[in-house]
């Protein structure tokens, strides 16, 4: 099992969106990085950490499953979708999404700034490279949010 950190903005899709809808297709990923390591590292039950980004107070706030290993992502070939893309086709997509299940909401969320404050969290991704979406955790640093995050089911 691996660790990953998915970036998402709250007012297009939240924890409590994933909470009300239990699974659903992490879609929309359109870094040639983050696809890489959608179809090539992330697996069915790997821990994902969901994090807020671009709002008031960026922070973890809850984890969820990876329920279904990377598969070509339908929103690439459908022309009225915010994530079409006119050079992707059936037999050469071009994008993959996983599907992923709500685990729990964080008790106590880990900000932004609590990360970087963090000697623990330190070499995160998150602190270094914080625009890409779709982020390793080693384990070691996945232990010490889990233990902070007291996650609710």
């Amino acid at each position: 099992m691996a660790y990953w950190l998915f970036k998402t903005e709250p007012d297009t899709y939240s924890i409590d969106d994933l909470q009300r809808e239990q699974r659903c297709g992490w879609e929309g990923i359109r870094n040639y990085q983050a696809r890489n390591r959608l179809r090539d590292s992330v697996q069915q039950g790997d821990t994902v950490f969901i994090y807020h980004s671009s709002c008031k107070v960026p922070a973890i706030v809850g984890l969820a499953e990876v329920v279904r290993s990377a598969y070509p992502d339908p929103t690439q070939f459908d022309p009225q979708s915010p994530w079409f893309d006119p050079r992707a086709s059936q037999d050469a997509p071009r994008w993959v999404r996983v599907d992923v299940a709500y685990r729990g909401h964080a008790e106590h969320p880990l900000t932004l700034k609590a990360v970087k404050q963090t000697p623990q969290l330190a070499h995160l991704e998150l602190v270094n490279r914080g625009r890409l979406s779709i982020q390793e955790v080693d384990v070691a640093a996945a232990g010490y949010m889990l233990s902070r995050l007291n996650v609710l089911t």
